[in-house]
């Protein structure tokens, strides 16, 4: 299955979604901020998807999706946020990412976005 990196700073629902994307097969790697994400990317392994949440500490998805995009084009980028005022700002990443997920979401909500994502 596909290779997953997931940045999200709440981490009960990171090892949530890691729970469930495992189960599905997948190999997860976690990380609590866009920084840890980034230094993640960066480690010579080659990620499928990076699933980030929108509003985090130290480097939030947006700065994290722009970096990732320049650095590894390839990547799919899936982000997720339950604040529509980040949802609007990622308006602007329409070119590099393939949605935004709102929360809260259900599992098999997350389990769809992640399996189109990969699709996409």
């Amino acid at each position: 299955m596909a290779k997953i990196l997931i940045a999200e700073d709440e981490e009960s629902l990171r090892r949530f979604v890691s729970r469930a994307l495992r189960m599905d097969g997948h190999d997860v790697v976690e990380a609590a901020d866009g920084a840890h994400g980034l230094d993640q990317l960066r480690e010579n392994v080659t990620y499928d998807l990076l699933l980030s949440d929108i509003r985090m500490p130290v480097m939030d998805g947006i700065e994290l999706a722009h970096t990732a995009a320049v650095e590894f084009p390839e990547l799919k980028i899936l982000l997720m946020t339950g604040y529509a005022e980040q949802r609007e700002r990622a308006d602007s990443l329409s070119d590099i990412i393939v949605d935004v997920v709102p929360k809260p979401f259900s599992l098999p909500d997350i389990r769809g976005a992640v399996a189109e994502a990969l699709a996409a």
